[in-house]
């Protein structure tokens, strides 16, 4: 009986529980709810606000828009009521031009009338005294003016040969005096020294122990040096550097350049040389290319072809009766320009026929003909004005003048090299003889290389050992000598010293 009152009371008490989680968890998820529907009233009076601000804010950017808009079109108004007032104003100028002209016209036929009158009326009287003049002197027309004309010139022939010759000499004074202004301005406006090229590059050394690492064991990188690049080094006349000698500039920029490299890297032995004279003349190639561009680009002018630049860069490298040829083609071309400029003359054609007038030494000692012919097929090659090609082919009056740019640029050469100490003929003639030297043994078969050092009183000729043995070096040294004696004319001895090196070579890999 206890036990179910107890399980009466347990059930009872579970139930009582049940209603009270149940209207608990009803009260919790009402005001959940309300917290929820307070929270979207919340979220949407809010994104009202945010709208009536946006919209707010639209309103006034579109009224500051439509301001704006409003101010453009007063703007285009003003100026087309401007350009409106403008196109009136030169309608009406039209319009009193035009009537100007008219009245113009009617002036010019009144005008035309009264002159075929008179001309009308002359014919008539000219008609008159002509039959007139028949009549009484018993000539024709034709008869009468014939003698007229003769008395004339009989009276007047000593007169007028006196007046033309006045003429004649004031105009050649005048011409003479103009002529003389010209060339003075321009030798002024373009003033520049001029000293002689030499035929040595002094070497400075920072350390003077310097020199017997150049020299080698035995000599050895020294003479591979010379072999290398044809030119002499003397070791000893100078106490802090070495004199590059040889008459030819291109071999002396090429050593100097390959002496520099090697003092500068350390390691001086005969593979190395070679290696680096290789690199060197490598690089004067690019400095050539260098030197062309930036006289062109100092002068001016923009429309030369690469190739030609490189060849107007090779001539720094060569002289003419002790010039440098691309001083000299400079100079040529600022006197060329002004001179032209000043006789009212083409002065872009004679700037370049003047620089391009000696392109042809650039490649004379290696490939025969004048360098003026040269000149004249590189420029035809490489497309260059016809008319720069007949400024430059008369300088030195090989090809007649067919220009004023022709006069031009063969003044400019004598001008350039008649300055002082600007040329020295003497000089001229030693490198002819050295170079005729190292031309007269490269013409014998099995030579690789000539060099004419220590101021042509030495030839130095390198053979080919495979086609060369000993006995035959011996006899090619004779046959170059007794060649030297009877074709050139020289002051004491020249020695020829032919020299076979043989070597062998083999890679290991």
């Amino acid at each position: 009986m206890q036990i179910a009152e107890a399980l009466a009371i347990g059930a009872l008490f579970l139930v009582i529980g049940a209603v009270i989680g149940y209207f608990g968890r009803r009260t919790i998820a009402n005001k959940k709810q309300q917290e929820v529907e307070e929270k979207l009233k919340r979220e949407v009076a809010d994104a009202e606000t945010k709208a009536k601000e946006i919209l707010i804010e639209a309103k006034e950017k579109a009224a500051s828009i439509l301001v704006d808009i409003k101010n453009d079109e007063k703007e285009r108004r003003k100026e087309i009521e401007q350009l409106e007032q403008r196109i009136l104003h030169r309608e009406e100028t039209l319009d009193k031009k035009l009537g100007d002209v008219s009245a113009n016209e009617e002036k010019l036929r009144a005008r035309e009338d009264q002159l075929k009158e008179r001309e009308t009326g002359l014919s008539q009287r000219e008609g008159e005294v002509d039959k007139k003049l028949e009549t009484v002197g018993g000539l024709s027309t034709v008869q009468a003016k014939e003698e007229i004309l003769r008395r004339a010139r009989e009276d007047r022939a000593q007169d007028l040969a006196q007046t033309i010759q006045k003429i004649d000499r004031e105009n050649r004074d005048e011409i003479e005096k103009r002529a003389g202004e010209i060339i003075t301005v321009a030798l002024q406006r373009y003033a520049r020294g001029h000293v002689a090229e030499m035929t040595t590059t002094m070497f400075p050394l920072a350390d003077e122990d310097l020199k017997g690492k150049i020299i080698g064991r035995e000599g050895r990188n020294i003479r591979t040096l010379e072999r290398a690049t044809g030119v002499e080094f003397i070791m000893d006349d100078a106490p802090d550097g070495i004199i590059i000698s040889s008459f030819d500039p291109f071999r002396r920029e090429v050593a100097r350049m390959a002496l520099e490299k090697l003092v500068k890297d350390g390691r001086i032995q005969p593979a190395k040389i070679e290696e680096e004279v290789e690199k060197a003349k490598e690089d004067l190639v690019k400095r050539t290319q260098e030197i062309g561009e930036q006289t062109a680009q100092d002068l001016g002018i923009f429309d030369l072809p690469k190739e030609l630049l490189q060849l107007v860069g090779r001539l720094h490298f060569r002289t003419s009766f002790g010039q440098n040829v691309l001083v000299h083609s400079t100079e040529m071309a600022y006197i060329a320009e002004m001179m032209a400029r000043e006789l009212g003359l083409n002065a872009e054609v004679a700037k370049k026929g003047a620089l391009l007038h000696d392109i042809g030494k650039a490649i004379d000692h290696e490939v025969e003909g004048t360098h003026v012919d040269l000149g004249i097929k590189l420029l035809k090659k490489y497309g260059v004005d016809e008319r720069v090609v007949t400024a430059m082919q008369s300088h030195h009056d090989d090809y007649p003048y067919a220009s004023p740019e022709a006069y031009v640029v063969t003044a400019a050469d004598v001008l350039s090299a008649a300055r002082p100490g600007a040329r020295r003929g003497t000089l001229e003639n030693y490198v002819k003889r050295l170079a005729d030297l190292e031309k007269i043994a490269g013409e014998f078969p099995g030579v690789k290389n000539a060099y004419a050092i220590a101021a042509g009183r030495e030839l130095r000729v390198f053979v080919v050992p495979e086609k060369i043995d000993d006995f035959r070096a011996l006899e090619l040294a004779r046959e170059i000598a007794n060649r030297i004696q009877s074709e050139l004319k020289f002051p004491g001895e020249i020695k020829v010293n032919v020299i076979r090196e043989m070597r062998a070579v083999e890679y290991a890999r």
